[in-house]
């Protein structure tokens, strides 16, 4: 199919303007967001959106888990649509562009092909999906999750958030359940533009990242159970510390992960020592351990290897310890064709690129799964992200803007 030429470009200024006008939606309290999914914000958030979609032409479908699509019709009416999108949701304490970039970026693809009066065969899709950032209901990537047959409906509308309600409750309550049936939706093909989340395209001066696989993930809950006892009267000898048990599991944790570089990585973000006391030595240590590779025997080695290092090191002091596989999903690779029209509109419209892979997850990981699937990423500064001090540049924008244009668009295949 021909290629689009060059001088094809999105307007850059008005999808920063998009990106600002949105961002005043659920502001957070130190310059970024806090849109969390399925609260007031996160509804008025959509309703902007459909308004802009729909002063675009684009007539807008909601299925029944909330997510969100804006089509552009195509010239062929038996075409499959080319979709593109990500999410509006953010972190409690969320950056400006995750996902919204992603979001806004489609949306300026159909708007830029209204101003430059062109058609293509194939619909265009923009979608907004709902519950990527799983911060209040977990998991992440919760709908387009049930959209790709991984969860369940029901499931997923069971999930609770902190103060208990129901995603499905508040779903209702918010006035944005759709009638479409989740994951009926066909697809020629899904772009997702997001930022970078980390420091590899900054750091190295690129414009452009063309992701070609996604990381895996494995979450491990490890509970070491001691007994908990006064820190002062306690002899050395006759300790069941389940914090030093902890301790040194989490440098096996490091080591293990260090073991299988460039690509693994390994950590614990939840941790909750009990009974938290200042003068009490902790009885129970409950922890998650992160481990995350682009490699499916890398993330089962490391696995095995922490049952076995945990048990090694909570044996020899006499201490308890169970594990509970609490989340993951596979690495992921991304269509070969999708990833060369990415990777060919970068170097057609002259931007500096890298092949990437991504170690967060991403609808697109799910939607991978029932369609050919790539993203775009672009750098932001300090590779920060799930901050509200996240922050992008205009001009990194505009370019990861084009590259989505360019691929949509070829893909979609421009009518002469």
């Amino acid at each position: 199919m021909p290629a689009p030429g060059e001088n094809l470009k999105i307007n850059g200024q008005r999808l920063w303007d998009s990106l600002m006008e949105m961002a005043k939606i659920g502001p957070g309290v130190a310059g970024g967001n806090n849109r969390q999914t399925l609260t007031d914000a996160d509804a008025e958030g959509r309703a902007l959106f459909q308004g802009w979609c729909e002063a675009a032409g684009c007539t807008m479908g909601v299925d029944g888990i909330g997510n969100m699509f804006a089509e552009r019709p195509g010239t062929d009416p038996d075409a499959l649509p080319v979709y593109v999108g990500s999410h509006l949701d953010t972190q409690p304490t969320g950056g400006k562009y995750d996902g919204v970039l992603g979001v806004l970026g489609g949306l300026e693809i159909l708007r830029s092909l209204n101003d430059l009066d062109i058609k293509t065969k194939h619909p265009i899709v923009v979608t907004n999906w709902t519950n990527e950032e799983g911060t209040r209901f977990a998991p992440a990537m919760l709908a387009s999750g049930v959209f790709a047959g991984v969860h369940t409906q029901d499931w997923a509308e069971d999930r609770e958030d902190a103060a208990g309600k129901r995603f499905g409750d508040e779903l209702d309550r918010i006035g944005w359940r759709g009638e479409e049936e989740v994951g009926a939706r066909k697809m020629h093909a899904f772009f997702e533009l997001h930022i970078e989340q980390g420091p590899i395209l900054e750091a190295e001066d690129k414009q452009i990242g063309v992701v070609t696989h996604g990381q895996g993930l494995s979450w491990t809950q490890v509970t070491v159970t001691g007994k908990d006892s006064h820190t002062g009267s306690t002899p050395m000898p006759m300790r069941k510390d389940a914090g030093l048990a902890m301790a040194r599991i989490l440098e096996k944790v490091n080591e293990i992960a260090l073991s299988h570089a460039p690509h693994a990585v390994g950590a614990a973000g939840h941790i909750d020592v009990y009974p938290n006391s200042r003068n009490v030595i902790p009885g129970k240590t409950v922890f998650t351990v992160d481990f995350r590779s682009p490699e499916l025997a890398v993330i089962e080695d490391m696995e095995a290897r922490l049952r076995k290092e945990a048990q090694a090191i909570c044996d020899a002091v006499g201490l308890s310890v169970e594990f509970e596989k609490v989340g993951g999903f596979d690495p992921v690779e991304f269509d070969a064709g999708c990833v060369t029209a990415i990777r060919e509109a970068a170097e057609r419209l002259g931007y500096s690129h890298r092949d990437i892979i991504s170690g967060a997850g991403h609808d697109a990981c799910w939607i991978n799964r029932v369609a050919p699937t790539a993203m775009v990423m672009c750098p932001c500064v300090d590779g920060l992200s799930h901050n509200e001090a996240e922050e992008i540049s205009p001009d990194w924008a505009e370019a990861g803007a084009n590259v989505l244009f360019h691929a949509v668009v070829e893909t979609a295949e421009i009518v002469e």
